[in-house]
């Protein structure tokens, strides 16, 4: 038994250790454009969203994506929460504003943008 949990935490510690430089790795990979850019939270209320069917939520996505290019390599589209009512994105940005200008191009709502101020995750109790 001793020898199962020593080798658990043996693996539990070399998981985090790669954790951290994958995470550096990918802070040192970051284009000079990207580090310009802050990262946000759009929450958009969509009634019955929930119950889209594949065909809605590729078309929604590609409506975002053909946006997206338009405004140019100012704003990026990380990925996105479906749930019930509401849709949580998240973005990468310059400002709040290319984030608005977005959503109304697109013709879907934002109803709150935030922006994170800080990440943390189960990696950050170690």
């Amino acid at each position: 038994m001793k020898k199962i949990s020593l080798l658990f935490a043996l693996l539990l510690m070399m998981g985090v250790a790669g954790m951290a430089q994958t995470a550096s790795l990918s802070d040192k990979s970051k284009t000079k454009n990207q580090s310009n850019m802050k990262m946000y939270v759009i929450e958009r209320d969509i009634p019955g969203l929930g119950q889209f069917t594949p065909e809605q939520l590729r078309s929604a996505s590609q409506t975002s994506c053909n946006v997206l290019k338009e405004l140019g390599p100012k704003i990026e589209w990380i990925h996105s929460y479906v749930t019930g009512n509401k849709m949580y994105c998240i973005y990468r940005a310059e400002n709040v504003e290319i984030i608005k200008e977005h959503a109304k191009k697109g013709g879907f709502p934002a109803n709150s943008i935030s922006e994170v101020t800080d990440i943390i995750s189960p990696a950050t109790a170690n």
